[in-house]
């Protein structure tokens, strides 16, 4: 099987599904910007006076929902890279939790590098592509799929968007997926306190998405090359 054609074809889709989906999203967005029809700013409105902008509540569900195709589309990019692992343990059929049962506690995509440095034979030594960044796609699927939520932190019932996790920044100094103004105040906050006053937002944008997707095509395009060089050894 061609292992990594499915996988780019998972990818390729992600990609032109995010880009049609989110078109009408980004229009109703620039019309509102511009005032275009239907978001005219009548002659007489003054924001100042009335509290807030005009047609501020159809932009911000513009934005809820371009984030929630975004979280969409990044749980279908980790899915997909986890299948790419899955069928070509299957075509070693060796199980590989058999072997590395331990570091598949830290996570699939360490379990998978265990697996196949020992049994296959691949050095992640050289990788060309940012391994740290495919940890953060599935870390920003299991802050989709499971919102952490308490008696003290009730914002996943309270808003579309979703937040990390406490046990997620305790793996990440700075996620890639965060807004610009959350980095900023990360960066700007006193390095004795070392801990976020509020938990940040999963901010997954396009341009972010489309940057997760190359690294995991990058990845698999040297993986693939690596694996079958080390089958054919055999």
């Amino acid at each position: 099987m061609d292992v990594l054609y499915f996988l780019k074809k998972r990818t390729a889709f992600i990609r032109q599904f995010y880009e049609v989906a989110a078109a009408p999203y980004l229009e109703r967005q620039r019309k509102i910007v511009e005032g275009e029809e239907p978001f005219e700013q009548p002659s007489y409105y003054d924001e100042y006076s009335s509290g807030e902008p005009l047609h501020l509540e159809e932009y911000m569900e513009a934005d809820e929902s371009l984030h929630v195709l975004a979280y969409s589309c990044v749980s279908m990019l980790a899915a997909a890279l986890h299948l790419y692992f899955i069928t070509w343990e299957g075509q070693f059929k060796t199980p590989a939790r058999d072997l590395v049962k331990a570091q598949f506690k830290k996570g699939y995509l360490t379990g998978y590098q265990a697996y196949l440095t020992d049994y296959v034979g691949v050095s992640f030594k050289d990788c060309p592509a940012n391994i740290g960044l495919l940890e953060e796609v599935v870390i920003a699927r299991n802050c989709v799929q499971h919102p952490e939520s308490s008696a003290e932190n009730v914002w996943p019932i309270t808003n579309i968007k979703t937040r990390y996790s406490t046990g997620d920044l305790k793996k990440l100094s700075t996620p890639f997926f965060l807004d610009e103004s959350e980095r900023t105040a990360l960066t700007e906050m006193d390095e004795a306190e070392g801990a976020w006053f509020t938990l940040p937002t999963l901010h997954v944008t396009g341009e972010k998405l489309i940057a997760a997707i190359d690294e995991v095509d990058k990845f698999c395009d040297w993986l693939e090359e690596r694996i079958k060089n080390a089958v054919y050894k055999r």
